[in-house]
């Protein structure tokens, strides 16, 4: 493994991070299904998605910034209550934590994630056409929030063979206990959810040439507190970017979403409701030394949806900055290299 593939696919735990931090870190602000959100939130995977990475732990902050928004005229049901019109700004903090081991899985390299966040959501409506209790109301509103998100929960395992890397990955939530149905605003889903899919990135380490693709399909339980099911989702990401140099990597990103059964339950008061979506967006990361041991990596980017159907349009942008442990030659020296000391 060259120098060049060494400290790109350090960046890898990046991606690791991003897949089950910021995989759904967003749901709260409405983006698909019901009342306009899903489990998986447009972007979570990226460049370099299923290269192999340094072992050991690494640590994750990322910030998201949301905004959303859809016209009066289309509806949406939020929590117990039937809306129309949709403005929907949100900021979260996450922090993840991943573990890559050292020794084969089934020829792969396994690694776990588990990711928490906290952060603000704000939500304005044009007006509410039913309310929680079956009330009819009318007028604009709103609610704001600043609370936890739920806990979220993933597992990768990956392949190498030259310049093809190949990943199978399994994600899904932890419900935190801080969904409100009687509320517009949320930052907990309200519903358990499980997803899983494959990933597949070209990286070519001489002339830095890369590319990734990752799908995946969504499986949500129904929500207990308003009876209310999502469908299925299908989902892709992708990302492709080139190396300018060993340290720096520019390029672009995109997804699409879509929703592929109805939603169901006494709840889907707008029927099946299927949802769809297509971003894209620019790119840029940085890799540096932070200390003797470790390596970070900084990356921005940013998404703007279009062609949306049931559910708002907006954009998304993310700041993710990576603590792991650098590839062994940028780390610690061997020590058989260090210098002797004599009396």
């Amino acid at each position: 493994m060259s120098q060049f593939f060494k400290l790109t696919a350090c960046r890898g735990a990046l991606a690791s991070i991003l897949v089950s931090g910021a995989v759904m870190m967003l749901p709260f602000a409405s983006r698909a299904d019901q009342g306009g959100l899903s489990f998986w939130l447009p972007g979570a995977f990226g460049s370099l998605a299923a290269t192999p990475v340094v072992p050991g732990w690494a640590l994750s902050t990322i910030y998201l910034h949301l905004y959303a928004s859809a016209s009066g005229e289309k509806q949406f049901v939020r929590g117990g209550s039937l809306v129309a019109g949709l403005k929907a700004p949100a900021d979260v903090i996450a922090e993840g934590l991943t573990y890559t081991f050292a020794d084969k899985i089934l020829g792969g390299q396994a690694a776990v994630t588990f990711v928490g966040g906290f952060g603000h959501v704000s939500v304005g409506i044009d007006e509410t056409l039913t309310g929680p209790r079956g009330r009819s109301i009318s007028g604009s509103g709103g609610d704001s929030r600043s609370t936890f998100a739920d806990v979220y929960y993933q597992g990768t395992l990956k392949w190498n063979d030259g310049v093809h890397n190949t990943m199978v990955y399994v994600t899904g939530n932890i419900p935190s206990g801080t969904y409100d149905p009687d509320r517009l605003a949320n930052f907990s889903l309200g519903w358990v959810a499980v997803d899983g899919g494959l990933g597949y990135t070209y990286l070519d380490q001489k002339t830095g040439h890369e590319f990734s693709i990752v799908g995946g399909l969504t499986y949500n339980f129904i929500n207990p507190y308003n009876e209310y099911q999502n469908g299925i989702d299908f989902h892709v990401d992708w990302g492709a970017s080139q190396f300018l140099s060993k340290n720096v990597q520019i390029g672009l990103a995109g997804y699409y979403f879509q929703q592929i059964t109805g939603d169901s339950g006494p709840g889907a008061t707008l029927g099946e409701f299927k949802s769809r979506v297509f971003g894209i967006g620019p790119q840029i990361g940085f890799i540096f030394p932070v200390g003797q041991y470790n390596q970070g990596y900084l990356n921005l980017k940013a998404y703007k949806d279009f062609a949306a159907e049931n559910r708002p349009e907006g954009y998304t942008a993310w700041v993710t900055l990576v603590i792991s442990p650098a590839p062994p030659s940028e780390s610690r020296p061997k020590a058989s290299q260090r210098p002797h000391i004599t009396k």
